[in-house]
């Protein structure tokens, strides 16, 4: 391969080609560019591709060669030096300065790093009660497949706008009609890649620097990332066994998961959205309201979202897919108020002026007009709600006197309750990773300090599995020294 330097602009500051071909070649090893070790072209080679005489080729390596820069052997050729102390390599960066919203990012991302840093246990194989998504061998490939090959044969063009594809949004809008009541026109609909690139790019769009912003406690981080990232001030909202309890807070937004509270799963009663809404319209607000998990329902009446309460149009709902497809398809969707459409719009159009995946959008819609997506997920439905009713058995018969469960009817996870002190679960939790068990302390998900809680996931784990872990649990739990009342 020919060696590139950047020749020309050396000889805008030399005068002789062979003084700017030694300064080039002397500064690529100071870059590090041209490592120790490595083999320079021939004097013909580099004399032919920068059009200077192979004399002149040999004077520059020769200097080279004076300074230290480079070793020659007869018959291998010339090497880069293979000593240089590694500080000849460095060069002095200039420290960029960050914007306000840059150095929150930068250290929200560090924290996050940090605190999801886990210990690994050797000594058993692990099992893994953490949310994951949905197996692969759950998906009904050979039907999508055939939507994806639908899509090809109907001569598709990329002819989407930055709001994501339309059949797609029309077939979100009657998913929406006909699984949540929710009265959505496809204008309204704007697609994302995930749920939570949207709740960012809404939190830009609404949060202003200092502004308080109403968020659950306990509640899911990454939305708090993306409010502090834009210098709001988080009102930690207290949550019970229905979920948020309305306050009269002075703030303009507010992020809400009504229909299965993240994480406890608490169900927001209608009461309660009514007040939601009073204060909304009381102080002029917006509500953000997340729908991450609800598809998945085995048992009573399904939950009015907020926002088919909502006459205002004070809420913007937010859904996902990313529970009920593949991981390679990341889509998220919001349904705004039309006052919202066109900022919403603009604004994405800063960083996805061509949406990703858009064959992906076109298929997917195939995939829900033909209703394959509904039977999927009436598939998934039977199958976690299974898994969901065995998890219980098994942990009520194995592991009553540890945890309170907080049982549901929807949902991926249970939210459960450490019976003793903070000092009892640290020793429980100790001895369980070292038995091979993972799961998700629920401390990352509080604003303010708590009691002790986990959220186990269970959709994920065959019933062997799930009976494997908790037995293992048990097992951690007989080798502690303490006892609940």
């Amino acid at each position: 391969m020919e060696l590139w330097l950047p020749i020309d602009t050396y000889e805008l500051q030399h005068r002789y080609k062979y003084e700017a071909l030694y300064h080039a070649l002397r500064d690529a090893i100071h870059a590090g560019t041209l490592t120790g070790g490595t083999k320079l072209p021939s004097t013909r080679e580099l004399a032919q591709q920068y059009d200077i005489s192979r004399g002149s080729v040999a004077q520059v390596y020769d200097m080279l060669l004076a300074d230290g820069y480079v070793r020659a052997y007869r018959g291998r050729g010339t090497f880069v030096t293979e000593t240089l102390s590694i500080q000849e390599h460095v060069k002095q960066e200039a420290t960029l300065r960050l914007s306000p919203w840059g150095e929150r990012v930068q250290m929200l991302n560090t924290h996050h790093e940090l605190h999801g840093i886990q210990n690994h246990s050797p000594n058993a194989s692990v099992i893994n009660f953490r949310v994951q998504r949905m197996p692969a061998e759950h998906f009904p490939l050979a039907e999508w497949k055939s939507a994806l090959a639908a899509v090809h044969r109907s001569g598709w063009r990329e002819t989407s706008g930055v709001a994501g594809d339309p059949e797609l949004r029309e077939a979100i809008a009657s998913h929406l009609r006909w699984t949540r009541g929710i009265q959505a026109d496809a204008s309204q609909i704007v697609l994302f890649s995930g749920s939570m690139q949207g709740i960012t790019l809404l939190s830009q769009l609404l949060i202003t620097e200092g502004a308080s912003v109403v968020m659950e406690n306990p509640g899911y981080p990454g939305i708090a990332h993306a409010v502090q990232s834009c210098g709001g001030h988080i009102i930690p909202a207290d949550i019970d066994h229905e979920g948020i309890i309305p306050q009269t807070w002075e703030a303009q937004t507010l992020f809400v998961t009504p229909t299965r509270q993240f994480p406890t799963g608490a169900v927001l009663g209608l009461d309660r959205r009514r007040s939601l809404l009073t204060w909304a319209s009381t102080q002029n607000a917006v509500i953000i309201e997340d729908d991450y998990d609800s598809e998945f329902r085995w048992g009573g009446r399904p939950i009015e979202p907020l926002k088919v309460l909502d006459h205002e149009q004070r809420v913007i709902y937010v859904g996902s897919f990313s529970q009920t497809m593949t991981a390679s398809i990341r889509l998220g969707y919001a349904v705004l108020p039309p006052s919202l459409v066109q900022p919403v719009l603009a604004a994405k159009a800063l960083y996805e002026p061509v949406p990703p995946g858009l064959l992906e959008q076109r298929a997917l819609a195939k995939f829900m007009t033909r209703g394959g997506y509904l039977r999927h997920l009436r598939r998934l439905t039977r199958l976690y709600g299974e898994r969901h009713a065995y998890f219980v058995r098994e942990m009520e018969l194995l592991m009553p006197e540890a945890f309170t469960m907080q049982l549901g009817d929807a949902g991926l996870h249970i939210y459960a309750t450490w019976n003793g002190d903070m000092d009892s679960y640290q020793r429980f939790k100790l001895l369980a990773q070292e038995g091979g068990i993972w799961f998700r302390d629920a401390e990352r998900y509080r604003l303010t300090p708590g009691h002790p809680a986990v959220c186990f996931g269970f959709a994920h784990l065959e019933k062997e599995e799930m009976t494997e872990g908790i037995r293992r649990m048990r097992l951690a739990w007989e080798k502690c020294t303490f006892s609940f009342p």
